[in-house]
This record gives C-alpha cells, structure tokens and sequence, in this order.
C-alpha cells in the first residue's frame, strides 16, 4: 500500500536531515584533539637556549620540534632549573621533560618512552686555574666540596666513583640553575661541580675525570599515557626515517663543547716533547691544498683548517709546519720515512690503511665526485657495463675511491690531469672522475675537447693520514678536527675554488693560438703599411 504524500515528505525530510547530520564536518574536533597543548619543562643549557632576539634553539627545542611535526603538539614552554622541573614532572605541574636518565626509582614517579633521544657523558669539573685538584692524582679531591644537581644520575655515579677509589667528599645537592652552580665554582664556594660533558664552557670550566655515561629520554607525567603513546609513534617514526638522527644532532650541538675542546696530561706531554706538528701535502691540489708560487707557502682550504685549528684547544696552541710534496704518493712515502708527521689529503680504506701500517683521522673536508665524459656519451654513459678510467699516478685516494664504488672499471693512468682529459677526449678512456671542488681547475680544458661532468652520485672523505702507533697525536688532531666548524671549512673550499679558476694572458694565447697568430700577422702588416705611406709621403 502507497504511504501518504505528507508522510512521505516528512520521511525524505529525516533522511535527509540525517545525512545532512553525518556529514558535518568533525575536522574541528579532531584538530582540538590532536593540536594538544604540552607543558615542558624548559632549562637553560645546550638543550634549551634563547638569543638576544628570544629566539629558541638547542639539542631538545630541535627534537621537539620535530616531535611536533608528527603529533601536532602544541607547547608550552616552563621555565625552572633542571631539579625544579624534575620535580615538577612529577607533580603533574609539566607533562614532558627532555634529558632525564633513566633508574628504576625515576620509572615508577614517571614514564619512559621506548627509545632514548641521545648518550652523554658526566664529568667532574674545577674552574680554570685550579691549583688544588689534579687530573693525575684523584685523592687530591678528598675532603673538598663537590656540587651536583640534586636527583640527577651524576649522583649515584659519583660516590661509586668515589668509592672505588677510597675517596670521601662533602657533596653538596643543589637546585640552582647551571650558571649559578658555576659562579659558585668561581666564588670558592664549590671546588669542583659535577655535569653533563656538554654543559660545560672552556672559559668557566676545566674538566677533569669522566665519570660515567648513560643514555638519556623524554620523560612524561605519570598521568598522561596518551602523551606517552602519541611519543612513541613520533620517536619510531623519526628515527625509523633518520636512523642517524640522535647521532647528528650531538654532532651539531655538542662535539664542539665539554672535554673534546681539551688536550689530557698525556697529550700536552707529547705536544710539549714534540713540539711542531710536520704537515705534508699534496701539490697543486686546489681548493684543497698547493704551495703558492709567490710565497712558497701553503695555500687552500688545508692553510684555513691549520689556522684555525692552531688555536680551537682550551688547554694547547697547536704549531704546524706545512711541506708540499708533487702528488699524494710521495707525501705518504715521506710520512713512512719519518720526514713528515701526518699528510693530507688521504681517503685510505681501513684495510688499505692497515696494509700501509697507516691510520686515517676523522674527515676534514668531503667533496662530490664527478666523472667528465664526453658530451655525446652524456644520455648513455651510466647504462655502460664496461668502463675505462683516465687516472693520475700517484693519486692513492682515486684507487680506493674507485675500489670502493666502481670496482669493475678499468684504470689507465697518465701523468697529468690534463693527459686524463686528452684521453677521454681521444677516445681512450670514457672518464675522468674529478672533485666538485677541483672543476674549475679543468672547465677550460673541458670547454676545449667538449667534454661535460655527470655526477656519480657519491662523495669522497679527506682526512689526515699518520703512522700506526702515534695515539697522542691522533687524539690531537681528532680533537682540533672536531673543534673546526664544517661552516667553516665548506667556506674555505668555496673560496679557492673560484681562486683556482684564474685565467691568466698566457691561458688564452695558448688556447686561442691560430686566432692570435692571424690577429698578430694582421697588426704587424698594418703597421708595416702604415710605416710605408709614411715614407712615400716623406
């Protein structure tokens, strides 16, 4: 039976008002749910820190932020001292705080994720000039005064420390902020303090002995698990993406700080027995390295390094004397014979490096390499199975670059760059692999022969090579080479590679050779016309 006209029109009404219900837009109350507003804890340190302009930065304000990126928090930055905050964590007065370790009394006031945001260091640490506490004699730190962040892990460390080595001490427990503890080191009122590695300022604060290591969290309030969970996902998340992510950022905020910017005992020994530091070098190598034909001195990228590193040691100027040497090979024989102390620059395997009783620094600079090909082999070059490389003799860093990334390719070596470049040219090879840093050097000859780079998609680590067995000084160097900025090095690169591009008179004769003959014929018989009429008319 047909239902009613009015009771069909009140029955598309509610249908339609209930779809009309279903699809109302719920996106604001999702967005209130997911843009949650987090209290945390915020102290001044490495972590945390504010600019003049009140710019934030630090180790925490970075990796919250990108926390944020993948849960949509909201903060809400408190500031206190690290202990005041702890406390209130635990008091639900915040809900998260970076740079808490973890101990099983801290897992049962508070929670833990599942994966820790970094590792640090503890260490013991006196104020510049301290004449009553000495790094080679730890009783010396019997009965003095020891100040620590009340709470903090360093604590339990510490009296193991002590204990281990019959020391007793009057620790003190305080909840001041980071520069009070050490205005109270100044002030005599402390005679040593005890933090992390990072904190720590050459100016203020000599550090002594480590003491012991930990990784470090974010920690959550007890009452919020959601927080908890949201944490979790965004630290996987994270770190499953940039498995590297903890590492570079110590390596941004804190490689330069702490006890890496300090020489031990027994490295300022050496440095006092040894004296300057012999540096070998490769020639003609810009923007990296070469001597200068005016000077005689080094030039490059290398000089900057040196000069800067000289005097980036809180506890040491360094000395270096720089030796030039025609390629790479004949700076590692002279570092063999004992001429040199290290060379550079060097990018030996380990296993090459063990071979040649040789040990490789951390890198100082890295660059791009290129292969140069001929222009008409541009579309197909990389499809290639068989491929013949142009290489200069004496050039060890090509050889393990190529063992390691392009290890079916066949070497020919010629003695120059400009041979490699002729080769390929001439149909002999198929490629010449050159630094991003050095193609300045060559864009004119590669003009000539019509020849293009291609990128190889790989980069090349130079470091410092010296002699197995000289531990002091390769702790010496990795320390400088951790103090020197990348900033600064990449600039320095920069540089010299639009110094090494200088064309000169000479450059253009030589490639424009039949043009400047016919341009000098040309004026030779102008002016010989010109002295011809001038005598008719005499």
């Amino acid at each position: 039976m047909d239902m009613p006209s009015g009771i069909k029109r009140v029955s598309a009404f509610l249908l339609s008002l209930l779809i009309a219900l279903a699809l109302l837009p719920i996106a604001p109350a999702q967005a209130e749910e997911s843009q949650k507003t987090v209290r945390v804890g915020w102290y001044d340190s490495t972590f945390n820190t504010t600019d003049e302009f009140g710019r934030r930065s630090g180790y925490a304000y970075e990796y919250q932020c990108k926390i944020a990126a993948y849960t949509g928090w909201n903060y809400e930055y408190v500031s206190a001292s690290w202990p005041v905050l702890l406390q209130m964590l635990i008091d639900g007065e915040i809900d998260l705080m970076s740079d808490i370790s973890y101990t099983e009394e801290r897992a049962e006031l508070m929670l833990y994720p599942s994966l820790p945001m970094g590792t640090e260091e503890y260490y013991i640490f006196v104020a510049p000039g301290c004449t009553e506490v000495f790094p080679e004699d730890s009783a010396s730190l019997n009965g003095k005064r020891v100040g620590v962040n009340k709470g903090s892990i360093q604590t339990g460390m510490f009296l193991d420390w002590c204990a281990q080595r019959g020391i007793e001490v009057e620790l003190v427990e305080l909840t001041c902020e980071e520069d009070e503890s050490v205005q109270m080191l100044h002030d005599g009122k402390l005679d040593a303090f005890i933090t992390l590695d990072s904190y720590s300022d050459p100016k203020s604060l000599v550090p002594v002995w480590k003491i012991g290591s930990s990784d470090f969290y974010f920690a959550v309030n007890k009452e919020r698990p959601d927080l908890l969970a949201e944490l979790n996902q965004a630290l996987n998340r994270l770190q499953n993406e940039n498995r590297y992510f903890n590492q570079q950022m110590f390596e941004r905020y804190f490689t330069h700080t702490g006890s890496n910017a300090f020489l031990t005992s027994d490295e300022t020994d050496w440095l006092a027995q040894h004296g300057t530091i012999r540096v070998g070098y490769q020639d003609n190598y810009l923007a990296f390295c070469a001597e200068d034909p005016e000077t005689g001195k080094l030039t490059g990228a290398l000089r900057d390094f040196l000069d800067y590193a000289s005097g980036c040691l809180a506890n040491a100027e360094l000395d270096f004397e720089a030796r030039s040497y025609p390629t790479a090979s004949a700076a590692i024989e002279a570092l063999k014979s004992g001429e040199i102390d290290c060379m550079f620059p060097c990018n030996l395997s380990s296993y090459d490096g063990e071979s040649m009783q040789l040990v490789m620094t951390p890198s100082m600079m890295r660059t791009d390499i290129y292969a140069v090909v001929r222009s008409s082999d541009l579309a197909d070059f990389d499809k290639r199975e068989h491929v013949i490389v142009a290489v200069n003799e004496g050039n060890p860093n090509y050889d393990v670059f190529l063992l390691d990334n392009f290890s079916k390719w066949r070497v020919v070596r010629y003695p120059t760059t400009q041979d490699c470049l002729k080769a390929v040219a001439d149909g002999v090879a198929d490629c010449v692999l050159i630094s991003s840093y050095r193609y300045n050097n060559i864009s004119r000859l590669c003009d000539k022969y019509n020849l293009i780079t291609l990128s190889t998609g790989v980069a090349l680590d130079y470091s410092f090579a010296l002699c197995t067995g000289e531990t002091e000084l390769y702790s010496i160097l990795a320390k400088a080479i951790g103090q020197v900025p990348t900033s600064t090095v990449s600039a320095s690169l920069s540089h010299y590679l639009t110094q090494d591009a200088r064309f000169s008179l000479n450059d253009f004769i030589m490639d424009h050779l039949q043009l400047v003959s016919i341009v000098v014929v040309a004026l030779l018989a102008l002016i010989l016309a010109l002295l011809l009429r001038s005598q008719r008319a005499e």
